[in-house]
């Protein structure tokens, strides 16, 4: 399946929001620290509802760390500036799907990284800034999934 990672999540509710959504579709969730809460913080807990135990949940100490952890083949950085929309992708399974902190977005170190294989966007209306974290994972988790017929849904 894919592989959803947040680097350095601020926004607790959002963290929680993806936690819901690798425990629907099967997708790995990693998480690069530091980390803007505390996992256990209640809006986290909220957000995640009764599903924190069936999603897979990694934190990592580091960027770094997270890929020692992840060996990725192909990693698509999520970015508003980019020419390529997530749409024009074809994801294979183990796929590093990675998003920036809410405030800011991922930084061009992070973008520059030598594992990002392609920058890449979600479309929106001129003028506007970003998309919340999780409709955004959201969005690009479930192209990806559909992709792949959906594998193992009911």
């Amino acid at each position: 399946m894919f592989r959803l990672l947040f680097h350095e999540p601020c926004i607790p509710p959002n963290t929680g929001n993806a936690i819901r959504l690798a425990a629907n579709t099967g997708c790995q969730l990693h998480l690069v620290e530091p980390l803007g809460f505390d996992l256990s913080e209640p809006k986290v807990k909220r957000a995640g509802l009764d599903y924190h135990d069936m999603a897979s949940v990694t934190v990592h100490e580091d960027l770094f760390a997270a890929w020692g952890a992840l060996a990725p083949q192909r990693v698509f950085a999520f970015t508003a500036h980019a020419d390529t929309f997530y749409t024009d992708i074809h994801y294979q399974p183990g796929d590093v799907l990675l998003f920036g902190p809410e405030p800011t977005g991922l930084s061009e170190e992070v973008m520059s990284d030598p594992h990002v294989t392609e920058r890449v966007r979600i479309p929106m209306l001129a003028g506007r800034r970003s998309l919340n974290l999780a409709n955004a994972a959201s969005i690009v988790v479930y192209e990806a999934w559909r992709q792949h017929g959906f594998a193992g849904a009911v």
